[in-house]
């Protein structure tokens, strides 16, 4: 079994918990006479388990049992498991509460564990999932004997998968009401041996950058309080060995699977001990807990990695795709489509959209998906969200017309919403301006010219399904593109009293996920893509409910290189929403060469935006050719190992990245010259992931390679005539 407990291992471990992948072990203790719950290890595979030595309880401060003259001194620097607030911890905690009488102190301590087969899901929240013969759980009681509050902290190990979840359930044990203040989900004490930290940050249109800072004395942090994952800071955060890079080094790592506010922490004490920890953002939080009720907080994913970031983000890819992403497309080949967007903006009608799936039809493309402007009186983006009836003076006979038409082209049709917003200007708000989050007597903040629904109010919740759901059943609409245009600001409901008012975020995403999930109930075969402003949340809550996500509305090639790179560093190229774009890119200005942008928009689930009937002959001609690339290459891109190579990021003049088949038999590599240089000589590039003992053959060549000479001595690429040139480099064993 990959989870064991062990009873008395020491005079002082009173009882371990070991947990195992297939290369790595966590290691958890209850201590002293007290059990108190301490982390002991979490790193490469052990074979044993006899740590006890490592915890420093025979140095000073002592444990309480033998010096309790120094508790809050020993609280202070024992490695946690999971720390609470206001009785001598004074690093970043993981659970506060407020009680009746304005009280903050807890104390936690074990109480039992139970180890079983499989892992439960999680009450309205994303969360993995894995069978009986994939991985196996570990729940593990701690209360707090004063106030009666239990905390039960979950772990899963994913034994082949080689990774470990954690989310933790609180339940108000005790006779009075509290409030939970805080309340986050994964704790890892260690010790600093000189690492780095690693994150990804953002904005809009510039998404995911990934960042590496070294650690240094206090908190770094990466957050969001803007009712989402966010543009700015992303919920992923690692520790990363000094030196560590690609294909080497130790990196632990954290994800979180959740969608709106998040925290995520690392300490660096007096002690130079490091405390990272993960959760719901504490800010603008407080949750109201009656005598037995349960608070459930989402999942952390931990992974560790011995063999540096690529190994890193390969386990995540592999985990992800299959013990996250649920839709019957997970394993699919997607739908090539195009999006109307860059196209038309608001400016069309049935015909126009038809003339360019007539086109697009023709010439390979498989999807029509008809972006905003198709309902109520929208004809620009200042009115009309919430009034989701199909404007019948841009769509003359309705939707099913326009579908059946698009169907009877041999595409499928796919469709935008909206729905979490509403317009001022809009038959919803001047019939309920009450279903708008605002504060009562303040004029609200509009961003987009626009506000945010109150999903926390089950009549708003159910006007918001049966809006889309209705629109679905009346064609045959097989894809949404869910959208999300601004972040959550001037938190107040008229649905919450004001003892609960700090529960509006949460319920919020709570609100959402449920929307999402009741329509995927009703309409499990569609295809479901997120988008929030491009890639506000893009995120592993979201993946839960659509296998792909919209990545920015950056569709510039060039830039989508940083952006790719740093999605694709913890999420599968699978689930990258990515599209060959219009020319001069109507965000840039920038004119990158037709082919250059199919090849890049390959390394995710491709699609087109822009006007099929407008762009050049030659660039007409050219999307068979980009199509029949997607058929030939998407199996190994969507199921492939990922290797970053070169980073267009670090060098500022080329990018290299690659998918290699599981089987080491196939491999594509991406080389993008971003920027031509005079007098230089052709790039080595010495590949990845091949097997050193098979032979290759590179596809339009004649040469023979072993694995071994390309990945050690390298391959060389010749100068490409001009900036913003590509390759694609293919090659195939030779039996």
């Amino acid at each position: 079994m990959a989870i064991r407990c062990y009873e008395n291992v020491s005079e002082a471990v009173k009882k371990l918990i070991k947990i195992d992948t297939k290369k790595t072990s966590y290691v958890i203790g209850a201590v002293d006479e007290e059990m108190f719950l301490g982390h002991i290890y979490y790193g490469a595979l052990l074979n044993d388990y006899h740590l006890a030595h490592t915890l420093r309880i025979l140095e000073p401060p002592f444990i309480p049992s033998l010096h309790n003259r120094e508790r809050a001194s020993f609280l202070d620097s024992f490695p946690m498991e999971y720390p609470a607030h206001g009785l001598g911890d004074y690093r970043e905690d993981c659970i506060s509460i407020e009680t009746k009488g304005g009280n903050t102190g807890l104390s936690l301590q074990f109480v039992s564990c139970k180890i079983y087969e499989g892992k439960p899901g999680l009450s309205g929240l994303p969360a993995s999932f894995g069978g009986k013969d994939e991985c196996t759980s570990v729940e593990i009681l701690c209360r707090d004997s004063h106030t009666g509050l239990e905390a039960v902290l979950l772990y899963t190990a994913f034994e082949e998968a080689d990774a470990i979840t954690r989310s933790v359930r609180i339940v108000n044990g005790g006779e009075e009401s509290l409030y939970l203040t805080k309340v986050y989900s994964a704790c890892l004490d260690m010790d600093n041996e000189d690492f780095d930290v690693v994150s990804l940050h953002g904005s809009w249109a510039r998404e995911r950058q990934i960042q590496t800072v070294p650690v240094s004395r206090g908190k770094f942090c990466v957050e969001s309080v803007r009712g989402e994952s966010s543009h700015q800071d992303h919920p992923f955060i690692a520790l990363m060995e000094k030196g560590a890079g690609d294909e080497h080094g130790k990196v632990y790592a954290m994800n979180f699977v959740y969608s709106g506010n998040f925290k995520a922490t690392v300490q660096n004490d007096q002690f130079c001990q490091l405390r990272m920890t993960m959760g719901i953002h504490p800010e603008d939080f407080r949750w109201k807990l009656e005598p037995g009720q349960e608070f459930q907080a989402p999942e952390v994913v931990m992974v560790y990695s011995g063999e540096g970031t690529g190994n890193m983000t390969r386990t995540f890819h592999d985990f992800y795709r299959k013990h996250l992403i649920r839709s019957p497309y997970k394993n699919q080949k997607r739908p090539i489509l195009i999006n109307n967007w860059e196209a038309t903006y608001f400016d069309f009608n049935t015909e126009k959209l038809l003339d360019i799936a007539r086109q697009a039809s023709a010439l390979g493309i498989e999807m029509l998906v008809m972006d905003d402007g198709w309902f109520g009186n929208r004809f620009d983006d200042n009115r009309a969200l919430g009034d989701w009836k199909v404007n019948e003076e841009k769509l003359p006979g309705g939707l099913k017309y326009l579908v059946d038409e698009v169907n009877k082209l041999g595409m499928k049709f796919g469709i935008w919403f909206e729905p979490e917003m509403i317009s001022p200007d809009s038959d919803l708000y001047r019939a309920h301006p009450d279903w708008a989050i605002a504060i009562p007597g303040r004029a609200g903040s509009l961003s987009r010219n626009q506000y945010v629904l109150d999903l926390t109010r089950r009549d708003v919740l159910d006007y918001v399904y049966e809006s889309v759901a209705g629109v679905l059943r009346s064609a045959n609409v097989e894809y949404v593109k869910w959208d999300m245009n601004r972040q959550l600001t001037d938190l107040g409901s008229a649905n919450l009293p004001a003892e609960r008012m700090g529960e509006l975020f949460h319920r919020y995403m709570l609100g959402v996920y449920e929307l999402q999930e009741r329509m995927l109930r009703e309409f499990p075969k569609l295809l479901l893509e997120n988008c929030s402003g491009g890639g506000a949340r893009f995120d592993a809550g979201m993946l839960y409910y659509s296998p792909q996500i919209w990545c920015s509305d950056d569709t510039d090639a060039i830039e989508r290189l940083k952006i790719q790179e740093g999605t694709a560093f913890v999420y599968p190229l699978s689930t990258m929403g990515a599209h060959v774009s219009d020319c001069p890119n109507h965000l840039l200005h920038r004119t990158v060469p037709f082919e250059t942008r199919g090849h890049v928009a390959l390394a995710g689930t491709f699609g087109y935006e822009l006007d099929v009937t407008k762009i050049s002959r030659e660039e007409r001609e050219m999307i068979p050719a980009q199509t029949a690339m997607y058929h030939k290459y998407n199996n190994l891109v969507r199921e492939g190992d990922y290797y970053r190579i070169a980073s267009y990021s670090e060098n500022h003049y080329y990018d290299c990245y690659g998918v290699v088949s599981k089987d080491k038999k196939e491999a594509l590599y991406t080389f993008v010259q971003v920027l031509n240089r005079p007098n230089v000589h052709s790039r080595k590039i010495c590949f990845k992931g091949l097997a050193p003992d098979k032979k290759y053959r590179i596809e339009g060549e004649d040469g023979i390679y072993t694995g071994d000479i390309l990945m050690k001595a390298g391959y060389l690429v010749q100068n490409l005539p001009g900036d913003f040139q590509s390759r694609l480099i293919h090659m195939t064993e030779v039996l």
